[in-house]
């Protein structure tokens, strides 16, 4: 009878979110801006080239731009390159 008003309350105690490291929040805010960065860009060749199926893939899986960064650099129609990146140096021109 013990034995089991032991599990019974050790059911019941279970909290596993004290165990769980916590992420701070401006990690959270950079991986949320780097994401949306990368999809926005993926999003937007993928119309432009009327990739219909890329488009609607990137739309709805979230990997933080990891697929949205192998879409742009290897399976886009007109891949890009990492001058293409360089906004900055057409800027100051």
């Amino acid at each position: 009878m013990l034995a089991k008003f032991n599990t019974v309350c050790y059911l019941q105690d279970m909290n596993y979110f004290d165990t769980i490291p916590q992420v701070p929040p401006a990690l959270v805010f950079i991986v949320f801006l780097w994401s949306i960065l990368w999809k926005g860009l993926a999003l937007w060749k993928a119309s432009k080239f009327d990739q219909r199926n890329w488009f609607i893939v990137l739309l709805i899986i979230n990997t933080a731009g990891i697929l949205e960064i192998i879409y742009l650099f290897g399976f886009a129609t007109k891949k890009m390159k990492l001058a293409e990146l360089k906004f900055w140096e057409a800027l100051s021109k």
